[in-house]
């Protein structure tokens, strides 16, 4: 056929059948090998290392990111250095999981001796079992495929993508099975988005003190409002010493003022929502901001169990901070 005649669309589609294909022939050989492999990697007394020559190495890399990320220490050592000196890091008690479509790599028939002459067992990610890596291995996961995607069945596509899916297989149930949990994700992960939304708390980012816009009940109209507008919060909260009776917002203003009230003449007490919604300080700050939207807030109040008011936080203080419901 000629390359112009091709529908790339439909070439695409093949492609992910083929490699969808793959993942699921892996899928049907698991065994239980698969749990002998997690419990190698559960029990270990040492680290990971993680290993494997051109795709299979990057492949490698990927997953040694995913183990270090949800709490199982881990490195990549390719296998030329370490053949070269890195091998000097390995130590008895560790585990390799070592990633080869053939498993006849040249590197590894020093690579495999090496390492079980330093007492690390090896777990074998391979297409070919019967392979000098497969003989040597503890535990060997079969990652035949029936073909690869490239239409010469040469460049590894469907071999790397089945390799993928059962290195991220063995690091989830891993992660589960040792009992990892949000919070411990959080803290591996505090600089981005995940980290933001599963560990700032609302006493990280709340108005506090002098940055709270506070009235006692008494207080006229004239200073309900000069307080809302000198902390630009929207909002006055309505104090009695550290108890929180209410707040008066923007929108209770114009809602007064809808019902014709003489409002010049009130006090922030008459003027109040009473007992407004709040939070606790631990309160996550996504969680936060999923509670404002549902309500169709913008000032949450922050109070303490004993009902002290410690702080205030506004919608564009959450949304500022990275946060998403």
């Amino acid at each position: 056929m000629a390359r112009e005649k091709i529908d790339l669309v439909e070439r695409g589609r093949e492609v992910l059948a083929i490699e969808r294909a793959a993942i699921d022939g892996v899928a049907a050989r698991l065994d239980q090998r698969f749990e002998r492999a997690v419990n190698l990697l559960r029990l270990a007394k040492g680290k990971v290392i993680l290993t494997g020559v051109g795709k299979s190495g990057i492949v490698a890399q990927k997953i040694t990111a995913t183990l270090n990320s949800t709490g199982t220490p881990a490195y990549y050592m390719h296998p030329n250095d370490a053949l070269h000196g890195d091998l000097g890091m390995a130590r008895p008690g560790d585990i390799a999981v070592v990633l080869s479509k053939s498993g006849d790599t040249p590197e590894f028939t020093q690579l495999v001796p090496a390492l079980a002459r330093l007492g690390v067992k090896i777990i074998a990610i391979t297409g070919n079992p019967a392979s000098l890596l497969g003989r040597a291995a503890a535990v060997v996961l079969d990652c035949t495929v029936e073909r690869e995607a490239c239409p010469f069945d040469l460049a590894p596509t469907a071999s790397t993508t089945a390799m993928l899916a059962l290195g991220d297989a063995l690091a989830v149930v891993l992660y589960e099975r040792k009992g990892f949990t949000r919070e411990d994700f959080a803290a591996s992960h505090p600089g981005g988005t995940i980290g933001r939304r599963l560990l700032l708390k609302l006493e990280d980012i709340m108005k506090v003190d002098d940055a709270m816009p506070t009235v006692p009940a008494s207080a006229p109209f004239e200073e309900v409002v000069m307080e809302i507008s000198r902390k630009r919060l929207g909002a006055a909260l309505v104090t009695r010493g550290e108890r929180l009776l209410g707040i008066v917002t923007d929108g209770d203003l114009r809602r007064l003022l809808e019902r014709k009230a003489d409002i010049y003449t009130m006090n922030a007490g008459q003027m109040m929502t009473a007992s407004p919604m709040t939070a606790p300080p631990e309160m996550l700050g996504s969680a936060a901001l999923v509670l404002l939207e549902e309500n169709k807030r913008t000032q949450l109040p922050v109070v303490s169990r004993r009902g002290r008011l410690l702080g205030v936080v506004h919608l564009h203080d959450l949304i500022e901070a990275g946060l998403k419901p």
